[in-house]
């Protein structure tokens, strides 16, 4: 059967714009906690302290990941990849439009903040679930030689949502007053939620389960015909594979911490610490944003070629370096220079970032490898992503100086450098095969029983990645 020429194409274009929209609207509450949140929702004499005080809800979402990874790895582990990618959509859609619908402060006292943070809650658990069924799709989908750069599209869903909620919020910036926005202005970006959840949802409904997948459901579904007996994902993950865990949140500390000062924090720093426009962070984000978006594939393109070890640590050496001068750029003052010191450092997060679907994927063994990718991915947002404004927030507050928010910085990429350099190479694994498996040895056989030949068919449909 010969696999239709768009397959990877559609796949990879429904895995990319479904991403794009869970991580706007995550991000989204990111930007708004750094400009607005702090005076609507957790008003305070110190604007610094209301502003932790917004990123201490910001974090909350984080916590809930690795819970979201855990339910979302269990069952696309279980029942598939694809309707678990239709349900976090749902979720994270859902609890994004309902926040540009809350009361304020000033109108119903301490049940809104606490209504605000019960929301970023069920985003944290959506998009726990989310990044590994996106990448993992597109991984089984994909080829063997291609798949750093086809499993790297997804992960450009996160620049690609920072891109649309901070163009969003500089475009309300820019026609509206300061009064008009903190007044209702703000609520717009998360109204429109809704309508890009319609636009994910249709496209995400049309893409086939991935095949990988079905060929180890219909291994296993015979192998419990014959008696056998399988531990959840989560426990087997935890029993055999707690060092690719291990390994994976270490891959994503640097690459984590990095993004989210680049990011967020730098909009509390140009703001606050500097008192320059909004304006001002929210174009350089942009900008930086746009770079990051295009060169992420390239990025995977390339750990294709030299491994997926080598591209990361490109990146995460260069940012253990670039720490000190982003600062003194940004420092600056000037739009120009800070642009540039968020675009050069955003692209050596991409060379962290792009290689890493694939990365995390070829650590697991298909029947836990959506439980272990979301498991080691969460876990690591919560000790690196969760803290790292609210860390650079208090340092800031503390020292009144970017030197040690710029240490911190540059740890975190080492930590990067030291786990990757240790971990082995997983470049040209053949997803298919379990743990010690040669990759090279060809597909499994199929298990006799009505299940098989439709799993196989499909498999083979669109194994190459290749266009026919």
């Amino acid at each position: 059967m010969a696999r239709p020429r768009s397959s990877i194409g559609k796949i990879v274009g429904a895995s990319l714009v479904g991403t794009t929209i869970e991580w706007y609207d995550f991000f989204l509450y990111g930007s708004a906690a750094a400009l607005v949140f702090n005076e609507i929702f957790f008003p305070t004499a110190d604007p610094l302290t209301g502003t932790l005080i917004a990123f201490i809800t910001y974090a909350i979402g984080f916590l809930a990941r690795p819970l979201g990874g855990v339910v979302f790895g269990h069952f696309g582990d279980k029942v598939g990849r694809k309707k678990l990618l239709v349900l976090s959509l749902l979720l994270m859609g859902g609890a994004t439009f309902a926040m540009g619908l809350l009361p304020t402060y000033d109108a119903i006292g301490v049940g809104a903040p606490v209504l605000l943070t019960v929301l970023r809650l069920v985003q944290g658990f959506a998009l726990g679930g989310e990044w590994g069924g996106a990448v993992l799709i597109v991984s089984e989908h994909g080829g063997d030689k291609h798949r750093g750069f086809w499993a790297s599209w997804p992960q450009s869903g996160a620049p690609g949502g920072n891109l649309l909620a901070t163009g969003v919020l500089a475009l309300l910036a820019a026609v509206q007053s300061e009064s008009t926005f903190q007044a209702w202005g703000w609520r717009v970006p998360f109204l429109l939620s809704g309508v890009l959840v319609m636009v994910g949802l249709w496209i995400r409904l049309s893409v086939s389960e991935s095949p990988v997948f079905l060929e180890a459901q219909a291994r296993a579904e015979a192998a419990a015909a014959h008696g056998a007996k399988e531990a959840p994902p989560v426990v087997e993950v935890f029993r055999r594979n707690w060092r690719e865990v291990l390994t994976a949140i270490g891959t994503r500390f640097g690459e984590n911490i990095s993004y989210y000062v680049l990011t967020s924090f730098v909009l509390v720093y140009v703001t606050k610490h500097l008192d320059l426009p909004k304006s001002t962070a929210l174009n350089a984000v942009l900008i930086g944003s746009a770079v990051h978006f295009v060169t992420i594939p390239a990025w995977g393109a390339l750990s294709d070629r030299i491994g997926r070890r080598p591209v990361t640590l490109i990146g995460s050496a260069g940012m253990a370096l670039w720490a000190f001068a982003f600062f003194g750029l940004v420092d600056s003052e000037s739009f120009a220079v800070i642009t540039a010191a968020v675009t050069v450092g955003l692209l050596f997060h991409g060379a962290m970032y792009g290689p890493q679907a694939a990365f995390i994927s070829e650590m697991f063994d298909t029947k836990v490898r959506y439980s272990g990718a979301s498991m080691g991915s969460q876990l690591a947002s919560i000790v690196a992503g969760a803290l790292a404004p609210i860390i650079a927030v208090e340092l800031l507050k503390e020292y009144d100086s970017s030197v040690p928010v710029a240490l911190y910085l540059s740890l975190a990429a080492v930590v990067t450098t030291v786990t990757v350099a240790l971990a082995r190479e997983t470049r040209g694994r053949d997803l298919r095969t379990e743990a010690g498996e040669s990759p090279t040895a060809g597909p499994p056989p199929a298990p006799a029983g009505p299940a098989a030949p439709a799993a196989r068919t499909e498999e083979t449909a669109v194994r190459s990645g290749e266009p026919s």
